[in-house]
């Protein structure tokens, strides 16, 4: 018997009632929100689908979403490797079931993990091809001080991420109290990757709540610090001397400034250590 042409072909689904579009049109659906979390329409669409089969073969999956089976197969194919459903063999035929919504979850986590190996891999090239890069600059561009300025929080941040980039130990006038108001989530943070980096750092703070609460962590932190020997002697500002640069950073006005000058940086650190040893000084005449 032999079987017409037009028997032997792919029959496409007629477009059924419950198409993909269903769900971009019901109010219940939280369907924008995974689009913003990176889903595609049709990958939103299948899945939407197996939550309300529970489970189904392709054929099911692909009349119910409205989705060709040829693209239904792709689909399903990324859910699995997102591990958002399962797939499993019943009496020959191939059955696909969609897991706990709480693996959305799992996935993202898994998500950024791997974010962050990749951002660290690329850190690392960074710093192997630092030297190299920084051979190539024209040293008469060096004989003028660099002058960077920064604005707001975001600014703030990145002026400070900078100090991670130091090679010595870091000398700090700072109002801890001032810092923690302006970035109370960004330090704690940056204290561990500075620690993380090897980055020891020497502290000249006014005397407050805050700075000799944040002394007591100083061993931990890689921090040595001393206090003015008076309350009434204050500032607001923060300076961070270290390589051949000074970090000047204005809390209250949210604004910092980056200068890179091997002359002037070498007279504030010979200036800082002459502070030091004075206030190492008065320390003792107190004890």
């Amino acid at each position: 018997m032999v079987v017409p042409q037009q028997y032997t072909q792919f029959t496409a689904y007629p477009q059924p009632q419950l198409s993909l579009f269903y769900f971009y049109e019901n109010p219940m659906i939280s369907q924008k929100i995974l689009q913003k979390l990176g889903f595609s329409q049709k990958e939103i669409a299948v899945y939407l689908t197996l939550l309300e089969l529970d489970t189904g073969t392709v054929t099911n999956i692909a009349k119910k979403s409205g989705i060709n089976r040829t693209s239904c197969y792709d689909i399903l194919h990324s859910l699995l490797y997102k591990g958002l459903i399962t797939k499993f063999e019943k009496q020959k035929r191939q059955y696909y079931s969609a897991r706990d919504p709480k693996y959305l979850l799992s996935y993202f986590e898994n998500e950024k993990k791997a974010l962050e190996k990749q951002l660290e891999k690329k850190k690392k090239s960074v710093v192997q091809i630092l030297p190299e890069l920084r051979s190539l600059v024209n040293p008469k561009s060096t004989t003028k001080p660099k002058v960077q300025f920064f604005e707001g929080e975001k600014g703030m941040r990145e002026a400070y991420e900078d100090t991670l980039s130091s090679s010595e130990e870091i000398l700090s006038y700072a109002n801890v109290e001032t810092m923690h108001d302006a970035l109370p989530n960004f330090f704690p943070d940056y204290y561990q990757r500075r620690v993380e980096a090897q980055i020891s750092i020497r502290g000249i703070f006014p005397q407050n709540k805050t700075s000799l609460k944040r002394a007591k962590k100083d061993s931990e932190e890689m921090r040595t610090s001393l206090s003015l020997p008076e309350c009434s002697m204050t500032f607001s500002p923060e300076v961070n001397i270290y390589d051949n640069k000074m970090l000047i950073a204005s809390w209250k006005e949210k604004m910092a400034v980056i200068i890179e000058s091997k002359e002037l940086a070498d007279l504030q650190k010979l200036i800082y250590n002459l502070l030091w040893e004075y206030l190492q000084k008065e320390k003792k005449k107190r004890k």
